[in-house]
């Protein structure tokens, strides 16, 4: 199998290409298309997936992956959906059979550092200053309930911690946290509804034939 991601900007991008092989193993393959900014992916989609459609081979699939920011989820869902439907192409929510799935639509909830909270371990091993009872701290309890924004929350920690005085460097950050993130301890349940849909993506291995037959 392969998967193509279409995602809104270069960090999660960095995030992906890390995480990705730790969620699927060698199961699947996969390519990452960063289309710069949220405005961007979301004003091309419809025509990025009718062009799949007229060529797309049975084993591929494609998931869209957004931040929630300021949306609201449910107008940001049915967006995404609007676009795969018109493109001809089954989604997650709309396919008859999970064998007929062509697009996933994903949204993080509400920013992709909400995934990084989620695994407060993989930060603290990347930034070692940064105290790994991190997760402990008030406020922090619930990754994507997070006030007053994950990128800016991450980029206090880090500071607090005496990295990035002049400002976090966002890809970067997402690299190095994303390097230590182990996907089956992330507490963010939108990280896990992520690393869940992917590995149900995957076709079932076959079943082992009876002993002493020689089945492959």
């Amino acid at each position: 199998m392969h998967i193509e991601f279409l995602v809104e900007e270069p960090s999660m991008e960095a995030a992906l290409v890390r995480l990705v092989p730790k969620i699927l193993g060698d199961r699947a393959t996969f390519k990452v298309h960063n289309f710069g900014d949220k405005p961007t992916l979301l004003a091309n989609l419809e025509a990025r997936l009718r062009g799949y459609a007229r060529w797309l081979p049975t084993d591929w699939r494609i998931v869209v992956l957004v931040d929630r920011d300021a949306d609201d989820c449910r107008r940001l869902k049915a967006r995404l959906e609007k676009a795969a439907k018109a493109a001809g192409l089954p989604t997650w929510t709309q396919a008859p059979a999970r064998d007929r799935v062509r697009v996933v639509n994903r949204i993080v909830i509400e920013e992709l550092e909400a995934w990084f909270f989620g695994d407060a371990v993989a930060i603290a091993t990347a930034f070692p200053r940064v105290p790994p009872t991190l997760a402990s701290r008030r406020g922090y309890a619930d990754p994507d309930a997070i006030r007053g924004g994950t990128w800016e929350a991450l980029q206090r920690e880090l500071r607090r911690a005496g990295y990035f005085r002049a400002g976090m460097p966002k890809i970067n950050t997402a690299r190095w946290i994303a390097a230590h993130m182990d996907p089956d301890r992330n507490r963010s349940r939108s990280f896990r509804l992520f690393r869940d849909t992917l590995r149900s993506l995957l076709p079932h291995p076959p079943p082992a034939g009876p002993a002493g037959t020689g089945a492959a």
